[in-house]
């Protein structure tokens, strides 16, 4: 029974809030470069000189597969945008029309999109998932199973109920839910540990939440710290984007917060299990004794990985004035979910200690779901 409300529970997550908004995208394919040739192109507006390829490309997936074509490639000396070609490189074409617009081959026009990259990024999640499967057996299996759930929901679940007109605050925190539940019962068992980790975790959230949403008024955050947030603009205008910079901030807080609640979950587990003579008061006092040792490197650990992603940011602060830097939109909202998730981090701690304590302490019998077995 319980093993089917898990099950239950996991269909419920992936399929739930699944909101299409009827939209379809310009279809692509896949090409082979077959030749290349370099001639020199004049800027009509800008009245420079650019290098331009030209590229015979032949079509090798979808629907047109065997057609050829001379495709222009600009070259103009920006690396950000610049698609240097040579022979057999593999890219993406997208092709100007809907494909059931299309009657022939000769009815469509094709561009170079990029370069096609996703069989090396097929191989490394290859390598991570054997890895991952090797080491960890059946925990490991379930960990993937888990990340395969949170990523589904992320692309069908948080992203049309964004497209949709949900509040993305609120769309994040159902999602967050949603895969908290389904990744900490699936990796450790439906238990009081897992239930008391959930609670803390989703406690936890509801506050970044209510942090993210507080700092994105008061700070003035525009929510358009990036480039793609600029295309996504132009693509639905429409869209709240202070919403999406704190749903944002949420998602990226999720997975620190509920490596944070399982550990001082099972931790105040395994102390209550060697001598369940303690009181809560000393399985809390245990918890918080993990908890401070915890804090450091985990909050460490969120504030570097902001850092990481924002290195060029970070550097370019050599060539600006601190106060003008630090007050920089893009800047001021890499701190502001780094601070944040780090605060939330915090809170977890006793939060998830003193319901653990209660929840494990207090239970009058060991309700406990195997997956091993």
């Amino acid at each position: 029974m319980k093993k089917l409300i898990l099950i239950l529970l996991l269909l419920f997550g992936l399929c739930s809030a699944v909101y299409a908004s009827g939209e379809k995208s310009l279809p692509s394919e896949i090409g082979k470069v077959l030749s290349v040739s370099y001639t020199d192109s004049q800027d009509i507006q800008q009245g420079a000189t650019n290098t331009k390829q030209v590229a015979y490309v032949e079509v090798v997936s979808g629907k047109f597969k065997g057609t050829k074509r001379e495709i222009d490639n600009m070259l103009t000396g920006n690396p950000a945008y610049d698609i240097e070609l040579k022979k057999g490189d593999r890219v993406i074409l997208h092709l100007e029309s809907p494909l059931e617009e299309i009657k022939s081959a000769d009815d469509v026009d094709f561009y170079i999109a990029d370069v096609h990259r996703s069989n090396i990024l097929w191989i490394a999640c290859g390598i991570f998932c054997l890895l991952l499967v090797l080491i960890g057996r059946k925990k490991g299996v379930f960990s993937l199973v888990s990340i395969i759930a949170t990523t589904l929901l992320i692309f069908l679940g948080l992203v049309p109920m964004i497209l949709a007109g949900v509040y993305p605050v609120i769309a994040a925190v159902i999602v967050g839910i949603l895969s908290t539940v389904i990744t900490i019962y699936l990796v450790g068992g439906l238990n009081a540990k897992s239930s008391s980790a959930i609670i803390g975790t989703v406690s936890s959230l509801v506050l970044a939440g209510g942090l993210a949403i507080l700092t994105i008024y008061l700070a003035k955050l525009t929510g358009f710290a990036g480039e793609e947030t600029q295309f996504l603009y132009t693509a639905h205008s429409s869209l709240n984007f202070k919403g999406i910079l704190a749903s944002s901030m949420i998602i990226a807080a999720l997975g620190a917060l509920m490596d944070t609640a399982v550990s001082i979950a099972s931790t105040i587990n395994e102390i209550h299990e060697t001598d369940k003579t303690l009181s809560v008061k000393q399985l809390f006092e245990s918890g918080m004794n993990v908890g401070k040792d915890i804090i450091g490197t985990m909050s460490n650990t969120l504030i570097l990985v902001y850092m990481g992603s924002s290195l060029p940011l970070v550097i370019l602060s050599n060539n600006i004035d601190l106060q003008k830097f630090f007050n920089l939109n893009q800047v001021a909202t890499e701190i502001s979910s780094a601070i944040i998730g780090s605060i939330a981090i915090l809170a977890c701690i006793p939060l998830t200690a003193i319901i653990a304590s209660i929840m494990i302490k207090g239970k009058k019998e060991k309700v406990e779901f195997d997956f091993d077995n």
